[in-house]
Protein backbone atom coordinates (compact mmCIF):
# COMPACT_ATOMS: atom_id res chain seq x y z
CA UNK A 1 0.00 0.00 0.00
CA UNK A 2 1.81 2.93 -0.63
CA UNK A 3 2.32 5.63 2.00
CA UNK A 4 1.40 9.00 1.97
CA UNK A 5 3.01 11.96 3.90
CA UNK A 6 1.65 15.24 4.53
CA UNK A 7 3.43 18.26 3.04
CA UNK A 8 4.43 21.42 5.65
CA UNK A 9 3.08 24.31 4.15
CA UNK A 10 5.40 26.94 3.56
CA UNK A 11 6.06 29.19 6.67
CA UNK A 12 4.96 32.92 6.02
CA UNK A 13 6.19 35.44 8.21
CA UNK A 14 3.46 37.34 10.51
CA UNK A 15 2.15 40.77 9.59
CA UNK A 16 3.68 44.45 11.46
CA UNK A 17 2.52 47.48 11.10
CA UNK A 18 3.22 48.88 9.10
CA UNK A 19 3.30 46.77 6.66
CA UNK A 20 6.14 45.89 4.63
CA UNK A 21 10.38 46.48 4.81
CA UNK A 22 10.59 50.24 3.41
CA UNK A 23 9.85 50.89 6.97
CA UNK A 24 12.22 48.87 8.80
CA UNK A 25 14.93 50.51 6.30
CA UNK A 26 13.61 53.93 6.95
CA UNK A 27 14.41 53.47 11.03
CA UNK A 28 18.00 52.14 10.00
CA UNK A 29 18.05 54.41 7.37
CA UNK A 30 17.66 57.19 10.17
CA UNK A 31 19.92 55.19 12.54
CA UNK A 32 22.53 55.36 10.18
CA UNK A 33 22.28 58.76 9.15
CA UNK A 34 21.81 60.05 13.33
CA UNK A 35 25.13 58.43 13.38
CA UNK A 36 26.96 59.57 10.35
CA UNK A 37 26.06 63.11 11.94
CA UNK A 38 27.20 62.98 15.08
CA UNK A 39 30.48 61.45 14.04
CA UNK A 40 30.79 64.53 12.10
CA UNK A 41 29.84 66.49 14.80
CA UNK A 42 26.58 67.81 14.03
CA UNK A 43 23.17 67.86 16.50
CA UNK A 44 25.75 68.60 19.38
CA UNK A 45 23.76 72.03 19.66
CA UNK A 46 20.41 70.31 20.44
CA UNK A 47 21.78 67.85 22.63
CA UNK A 48 23.55 70.25 24.56
CA UNK A 49 20.44 72.13 24.82
CA UNK A 50 18.26 69.73 26.25
CA UNK A 51 21.18 68.45 28.37
CA UNK A 52 21.65 71.88 30.02
CA UNK A 53 17.65 72.66 30.07
CA UNK A 54 17.03 69.21 31.93
CA UNK A 55 20.05 70.07 34.28
CA UNK A 56 18.44 73.69 35.31
CA UNK A 57 14.75 72.16 35.73
CA UNK A 58 15.56 69.20 38.08
CA UNK A 59 14.53 69.70 41.31
CA UNK A 60 14.70 66.60 44.15
CA UNK A 61 11.17 65.67 43.81
CA UNK A 62 11.18 65.42 39.95
CA UNK A 63 15.18 63.99 39.77
CA UNK A 64 14.00 61.13 41.92
CA UNK A 65 10.67 60.31 40.99
CA UNK A 66 12.52 60.55 37.11
CA UNK A 67 15.09 57.90 38.78
CA UNK A 68 11.98 55.46 40.09
CA UNK A 69 10.42 55.71 36.70
CA UNK A 70 13.73 55.26 35.09
CA UNK A 71 13.51 51.60 36.79
CA UNK A 72 11.00 50.42 34.05
CA UNK A 73 13.54 50.16 31.58
CA UNK A 74 15.86 47.69 33.47
CA UNK A 75 17.41 44.89 30.76
CA UNK A 76 17.74 42.20 33.59
CA UNK A 77 14.34 42.68 35.34
CA UNK A 78 12.70 42.67 31.93
CA UNK A 79 14.23 39.85 30.92
CA UNK A 80 13.17 37.98 33.57
CA UNK A 81 9.70 38.55 33.71
CA UNK A 82 9.34 37.73 30.18
CA UNK A 83 11.23 34.60 30.49
CA UNK A 84 9.20 33.95 33.46
CA UNK A 85 5.78 34.43 31.58
CA UNK A 86 7.27 32.80 28.85
CA UNK A 87 7.84 29.45 31.13
CA UNK A 88 4.47 29.45 32.96
CA UNK A 89 2.80 29.86 29.70
CA UNK A 90 4.74 26.78 28.44
CA UNK A 91 3.78 24.65 31.23
CA UNK A 92 0.18 25.62 30.94
CA UNK A 93 0.17 24.75 27.26
CA UNK A 94 2.59 22.03 27.33
CA UNK A 95 4.67 23.96 24.55
CA UNK A 96 8.15 25.11 24.30
CA UNK A 97 7.19 27.99 21.93
CA UNK A 98 6.45 30.61 24.54
CA UNK A 99 10.36 29.60 25.49
CA UNK A 100 10.89 31.16 22.17
CA UNK A 101 10.49 34.97 22.08
CA UNK A 102 12.49 35.65 25.34
CA UNK A 103 15.37 33.64 24.38
CA UNK A 104 15.69 35.13 20.54
CA UNK A 105 15.42 38.83 22.06
CA UNK A 106 18.16 38.14 24.85
CA UNK A 107 20.12 37.19 21.34
CA UNK A 108 18.94 40.20 19.41
CA UNK A 109 19.25 42.99 22.41
CA UNK A 110 22.86 40.84 23.40
CA UNK A 111 24.13 41.00 19.85
CA UNK A 112 23.18 44.33 18.54
CA UNK A 113 22.84 46.53 21.67
CA UNK A 114 26.43 46.25 23.33
CA UNK A 115 28.25 45.77 20.15
CA UNK A 116 27.08 48.88 19.32
CA UNK A 117 28.27 51.00 22.10
CA UNK A 118 31.52 49.87 22.66
CA UNK A 119 31.81 50.56 18.79
CA UNK A 120 30.49 53.91 19.44
CA UNK A 121 32.42 54.71 22.37
CA UNK A 122 30.37 58.25 23.24
CA UNK A 123 30.23 59.17 26.82
CA UNK A 124 27.14 60.89 28.87
CA UNK A 125 26.11 64.00 29.79
CA UNK A 126 26.86 63.07 33.24
CA UNK A 127 30.63 62.87 32.38
CA UNK A 128 31.31 66.14 32.83
CA UNK A 129 30.29 66.08 36.59
CA UNK A 130 31.22 63.28 37.71
CA UNK A 131 33.84 60.50 37.03
CA UNK A 132 35.99 61.03 34.80
CA UNK A 133 35.09 64.35 34.81
CA UNK A 134 35.65 65.22 31.55
CA UNK A 135 35.72 68.87 30.20
CA UNK A 136 31.96 69.75 28.78
CA UNK A 137 32.69 69.89 24.97
CA UNK A 138 34.58 66.62 25.51
CA UNK A 139 31.21 64.43 26.27
CA UNK A 140 29.89 65.00 23.46
CA UNK A 141 31.49 63.14 20.86
CA UNK A 142 31.32 59.70 19.20
CA UNK A 143 34.65 57.10 18.90
CA UNK A 144 36.78 58.32 21.97
CA UNK A 145 38.35 55.27 22.12
CA UNK A 146 41.13 56.03 24.68
CA UNK A 147 38.52 56.38 27.62
CA UNK A 148 37.76 53.32 30.11
CA UNK A 149 35.20 51.41 28.56
CA UNK A 150 32.92 51.63 31.24
CA UNK A 151 32.60 55.98 30.61
CA UNK A 152 32.03 55.72 27.45
CA UNK A 153 28.92 53.64 26.34
CA UNK A 154 25.83 55.89 26.32
CA UNK A 155 24.77 55.44 21.98
CA UNK A 156 22.59 54.03 21.61
CA UNK A 157 20.41 54.07 25.04
CA UNK A 158 20.31 50.90 26.19
CA UNK A 159 17.79 51.49 28.30
CA UNK A 160 15.43 52.55 25.60
CA UNK A 161 16.29 49.85 23.14
CA UNK A 162 15.43 47.10 25.95
CA UNK A 163 12.30 48.74 26.99
CA UNK A 164 11.12 48.89 23.49
CA UNK A 165 11.91 44.97 22.81
CA UNK A 166 10.94 43.52 25.82
CA UNK A 167 7.36 45.36 26.17
CA UNK A 168 6.83 43.94 23.34
CA UNK A 169 7.89 40.80 24.43
CA UNK A 170 5.54 40.86 27.37
CA UNK A 171 2.97 41.79 25.81
CA UNK A 172 3.13 38.93 23.09
CA UNK A 173 3.41 36.22 25.59
CA UNK A 174 0.95 37.82 28.04
CA UNK A 175 -2.35 38.11 26.03
CA UNK A 176 -2.26 33.97 25.37
CA UNK A 177 -1.39 33.63 29.06
CA UNK A 178 -4.66 35.30 29.99
CA UNK A 179 -6.20 33.02 27.56
CA UNK A 180 -5.50 29.63 29.51
CA UNK A 181 -7.14 31.73 32.55
CA UNK A 182 -10.28 32.35 30.79
CA UNK A 183 -9.60 36.38 30.35
CA UNK A 184 -8.55 38.76 27.82
CA UNK A 185 -6.03 41.27 27.19
CA UNK A 186 -7.75 44.69 25.38
CA UNK A 187 -5.83 45.62 22.58
CA UNK A 188 -5.28 48.89 23.66
CA UNK A 189 -4.25 47.44 26.86
CA UNK A 190 -1.53 45.76 24.49
CA UNK A 191 -0.85 49.25 23.09
CA UNK A 192 -0.50 50.74 26.57
CA UNK A 193 2.03 48.12 27.42
CA UNK A 194 3.82 48.36 24.40
CA UNK A 195 4.19 52.24 24.42
CA UNK A 196 3.34 53.49 27.64
CA UNK A 197 7.04 52.31 29.26
CA UNK A 198 9.10 52.85 26.55
CA UNK A 199 8.34 56.65 26.30
CA UNK A 200 8.68 56.87 30.24
CA UNK A 201 12.12 55.73 29.76
CA UNK A 202 13.21 57.86 26.88
CA UNK A 203 12.10 61.05 28.31
CA UNK A 204 13.60 59.96 32.22
CA UNK A 205 16.92 58.39 31.00
CA UNK A 206 17.51 61.99 29.16
CA UNK A 207 15.80 64.27 32.00
CA UNK A 208 18.60 62.52 34.01
CA UNK A 209 21.45 63.51 32.10
CA UNK A 210 22.41 59.76 31.53
CA UNK A 211 21.68 59.75 28.34
CA UNK A 212 21.74 62.95 25.43
CA UNK A 213 18.71 62.97 23.65
CA UNK A 214 20.75 61.80 20.15
CA UNK A 215 21.05 58.31 22.43
CA UNK A 216 17.89 57.85 23.45
CA UNK A 217 16.62 58.16 19.80
CA UNK A 218 18.98 55.67 18.66
CA UNK A 219 17.82 53.61 21.11
CA UNK A 220 14.25 53.81 20.02
CA UNK A 221 15.18 53.26 15.92
CA UNK A 222 17.09 50.29 16.97
CA UNK A 223 14.29 49.09 19.99
CA UNK A 224 11.69 49.55 16.50
CA UNK A 225 13.99 47.40 14.42
CA UNK A 226 14.46 44.55 16.57
CA UNK A 227 11.08 44.46 17.79
CA UNK A 228 9.53 44.67 14.53
CA UNK A 229 11.94 41.40 13.54
CA UNK A 230 10.86 39.08 16.69
CA UNK A 231 7.17 40.26 15.79
CA UNK A 232 7.61 38.94 12.04
CA UNK A 233 8.18 35.26 13.44
CA UNK A 234 5.71 32.72 12.91
CA UNK A 235 6.05 31.39 16.62
CA UNK A 236 3.34 28.81 15.98
CA UNK A 237 4.94 27.25 13.22
CA UNK A 238 8.41 27.12 13.41
CA UNK A 239 9.56 23.62 12.89
CA UNK A 240 11.02 22.22 16.06
CA UNK A 241 12.54 19.07 16.52
CA UNK A 242 10.61 16.02 16.69
CA UNK A 243 11.90 15.14 20.12
CA UNK A 244 9.68 18.18 21.19
CA UNK A 245 6.82 16.92 19.66
CA UNK A 246 4.62 16.61 22.26
CA UNK A 247 5.41 20.15 23.47
CA UNK A 248 4.84 21.69 19.87
CA UNK A 249 1.62 23.42 20.64
CA UNK A 250 1.22 26.92 19.25
CA UNK A 251 0.86 29.68 21.73
CA UNK A 252 -0.26 32.97 19.89
CA UNK A 253 -3.35 31.56 18.36
CA UNK A 254 -4.17 28.80 21.11
CA UNK A 255 -7.70 29.27 22.28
Amino acid sequence: MRETTAVRGKVQLRPVRPAGWWFDALLLAALVGMTVALANERLFGIDRAVADWSQAHRPTAAHWTAVILNYLGQGTPLTLIALGLGVLLAVRLRSVRPVLPPVLAFALTFLTIGPLKVWTARPAPSASVKKPFLPAERTLPLFQDELPLRFAQSYPSGHVANAIVWYGVIALLLAPLLRTYGRTMPPRLVAVVRVVPPLVVLCTTTYLGWHWLTDSVAGLLLGLVLDRLLHRVPWDELPLPGALRDWNRPFISAP
